[in-house]
């Protein structure tokens, strides 16, 4: 796992982009992305703010995939936008579960439980620890190299979350119904990947012929 994790980290400071859809002269791709494979719900540990309340508790959306460029034009690479964007804190879950930003975005991390939250990660591209703090408090933190980083609450072990930090702008995250648009990629071949719950899970060779170029590729993740 801790290699698997280092590759990709690799692929995301070599290859990455962010999670909003991309906009420009060039074609686009897009399709759909079905998970098929089971995805489990995490529990932990009973907390002790959790001793006597018995709250609502989200179940994270684990079928959201990131789908992006594993090779991009050289010229992706210079200075991408930094963005912000927000990782919520409520009924216990981090929401959404899998979050995509471009090099230099800034997170933010409300909280909008009645109890404590504690966000902190691990990971090699982005370690912060938040401290404890109440509801309607929020915290940020600067994502400056790219890389995947696992956020987790140290208050309650069953939530975690995904930060994928890239290098590009060419990627796209699922909506609801598994579709992905990636618009603005110049015209060449590439290879076009799916991350979903933690590792890349698909790749497929795609083909953008020209600028207005409209390439479909379909994804089934078992």
């Amino acid at each position: 796992m801790v290699l698997r994790a280092t590759l990709l980290a690799a692929l995301l400071a070599s290859a990455l982009a962010p999670a909003q859809e991309t906009r420009g002269p060039g074609g686009t791709l897009r399709g759909r992305v079905e998970v098929r494979r089971p995805t489990v719900a995490s529990e932990g540990r009973p907390a002790v703010a959790e001793l006597g309340h018995h709250g609502p508790r989200d179940t994270p959306d684990r079928r959201r995939s990131v789908v992006y460029l594993e090779t991009a034009p050289q010229a992706a690479f210079e200075a991408p936008a930094p963005g912000r964007a927000v990782l919520d804190q409520r009924n216990e879950a981090f929401v959404p579960y899998v979050l995509a930003v471009t090099v230099g975005s800034t997170v933010e991390f409300p909280n909008r439980d009645p109890f404590y939250h504690n966000v902190f990660s691990l990971s090699k591209p982005r370690r912060f620890d938040l401290g404890r703090y109440p509801k309607g408090q929020s915290r940020s933190v600067r994502f400056d190299q790219p890389g995947v980083v696992r956020v987790f609450c140290e208050i309650h072990s069953h939530m975690n979350a995904f930060v994928l930090v890239f290098a590009h702008r060419y990627f796209a995250t699922t909506d609801a119904e598994g579709r992905y648009r990636i618009a603005g990629v110049p015209p060449g071949t590439y290879t076009l990947a799916v991350w979903n719950d933690g590792q890349v899970r698909a790749r497929r060779e795609v083909r953008v012929a020209a600028a207005g170029d409209v390439a479909e590729q379909d994804f089934t993740v078992e």
